[in-house]
């Protein structure tokens, strides 16, 4: 520990992404033997500075301090050497080999006999099971990692953490999987580290466990921070103040469209999958845009993914115009004159090999591929021309590669695709993640546009200027369940933010 008192210290650290100031001047300092708090709104640059300090990023500025000398990771790697382990929200382990062979991955214990290396199967289980009993955890080292509960799954990162003798360790969300009695038995195993002299920096959104486990909270906003609090001084309230505390100044485009009768009701759905939405049940109207807010975990893509065929639901009804309707599958959905743009442009949405004319047409291929199964070229050119200039795609030509252009026309032209179905209902996931502040704007007015024509747009936002600024309802979800409906003109962001967080 350096003379500061501060096991790590990052100073003035700022990260760009094309269009997008991630961090601005964020500063962070953490005691040894303390669970510290890292919290924020979606986007406010949490796990970007996280992976600054493990390596997987690279800060355009600043410096990172380890027990008062500077340190600079270029990989992961080098982090875990110098004593920093983390813990993803996505916990990916070898499921098919041992608990112990997941433990040492990397770096299993060996023998020599001769010339020849083994692996030193005996010295790995007196190891696991002496790291297990230091950190009291009961864990067979020799079952395999699918027949573990998500609990102990988590414990076994835990555990891998500590056997790096990491001095500081980073949870991002450790309990969204969780049972409350798991819960326990992790803050039991937190507390066990805490008093070990480890220091845990917590990422979560769940206020009470947050004041519960915590010595000391850091609140970001916007990318930048906001201060850091004894979390004896803090409350729910002042917590949810300090994270979304700004003015609306993000500008955003008239809208004259009036909603009309409903055009889709739900009711009561719940998911196939567990842990997953449940009894959900809300009403869309024609011209109307429904926004749904919520934080990490609420379930918001699996409920709009789940209405469009691609998840499977256990009960509960889905109306179209008044005639109850079954959707098995996208195709099902898109005959019925729903589309679905997805969250994740890049993995499931843009093929970026394939021009933008090839991307455009991509769900609508029917229309343009004749009987003896050539594509109609001139057909399909005139289409896609009318698109590009009708949402001012900025492309050299419709035979550009697709990956060639900016986020915001990838999305223009995610856009234009789906418009070619004539849909009368278009759901949004994200609509704007990544995308530069003007090139937002630009989807904003497409979409103000299309609600003046008539079109019904649900739209998952986790952005909440944007969700109060373009929505004439909002839902908010937690945790799967569907926590309140507010009117978009009335709405304001402390409101949205306890209910989802459930906190009323």
């Amino acid at each position: 520990m350096g003379d500061s008192g501060y096991v790590l210290e990052m100073n003035h650290i700022s990260k760009s992404f094309p269009g997008v100031q991630a961090l601005d001047d964020v500063g962070l300092r953490i005691k040894p033997g303390t669970v510290h708090a890292l919290m924020g709104e979606n986007g406010a640059g949490k796990s970007t500075l996280m992976k600054c300090l493990f390596g997987i990023y690279i800060p355009d500025s600043g410096e990172i301090l380890l027990d008062g000398k500077p340190v600079k990771f270029t990989s992961a790697r080098q982090a875990l050497d110098a004593g920093i382990s983390m813990i993803h929200q996505e916990l990916l382990p070898v499921p098919f080999r041992p608990v112990m062979e997941n433990l040492w991955l990397g770096r299993l214990p060996t023998r020599r006999l001769g010339p020849f290396s083994f692996v030193d199967s005996k010295r790995m289980l007196e190891d696991s099971k002496a790291l297990f009993s230091s950190l009291g955890m009961d864990i067979d080292p020799k079952v395999w990692v699918r027949n573990l509960s998500v609990s102990k799954v988590q414990s076994l990162e835990i555990a891998k953490a500590v056997s790096h003798k990491a001095r500081v360790i980073i949870m991002d969300e450790p309990t969204s999987s969780l049972t409350e009695n798991e819960v326990e038995q992790l803050f039991g195993i937190i507390r066990d580290l805490r008093d070990k002299g480890v220091a845990i920096i917590y990422i979560s959104h769940k206020m009470e466990e947050i004041l519960e486990i915590s010595d000391e909270v850091s609140i970001m906003r916007d990318g930048r921070s906001v201060g850091t609090y004894q979390a004896t001084e803090l409350t729910v309230n002042t917590i949810i103040s300090k994270m979304v505390g700004r003015d609306l100044t993000h500008r955003f485009p008239p809208r004259s469209n009036k909603p009309g009768d409903v055009v889709l009701r739900v009711r009561d759905l719940s998911s196939a999958e567990s842990k997953s939405f449940r009894n959900v049940s809300f009403e869309l109207h024609r011209g109307e845009i429904l926004g749904i807010g919520g934080l990490v975990g609420a379930k918001r893509t699996e409920l709009v993914e789940s209405i469009f065929g691609l998840r499977p639901l256990e009960s509960g009804k889905i109306e179209l115009k008044g005639e109850s309707v079954l959707i098995a599958s996208p195709r099902s959905a898109i005959a019925r004159g729903m589309a679905l743009l997805t969250e994740e442009r890049r993995a499931t949405g843009i093929v970026p090999m394939l021009s933008v004319l090839d991307n455009t047409i991509l769900a609508n291929l029917h229309r343009y591929v004749g009987k003896a199964g050539f594509l109609n070229e001139k057909k399909a050119g005139t289409d896609v021309d009318k698109s590009i200039e009708q949402l001012r795609v900025k492309t050299p030509s419709p035979r550009t590669r697709i990956k060639d252009l900016s986020g915001g026309n990838q999305q223009k032209v995610l856009f234009a695709r789906w418009l070619l179905t004539e849909p009368s209902i278009l759901i949004l996931d994200e609509p704007t993640r990544g995308i530069d502040v003007g090139a937002k704007y630009e989807i904003y007015t497409i979409i103000a546009d299309l609600a003046a024509r008539g079109k019904s747009i649900l739209m998952i936002s986790s952005e909440m200027p944007e969700l109060l600024g373009m929505s004439d309802r909002i839902m908010v979800m937690c945790e799967g369940r569907l926590t309140g409906i507010l009117d978009g003109k009335t709405a304001d962001q402390e409101t949205i933010m306890r209910l989802a967080t459930q906190f009323m």
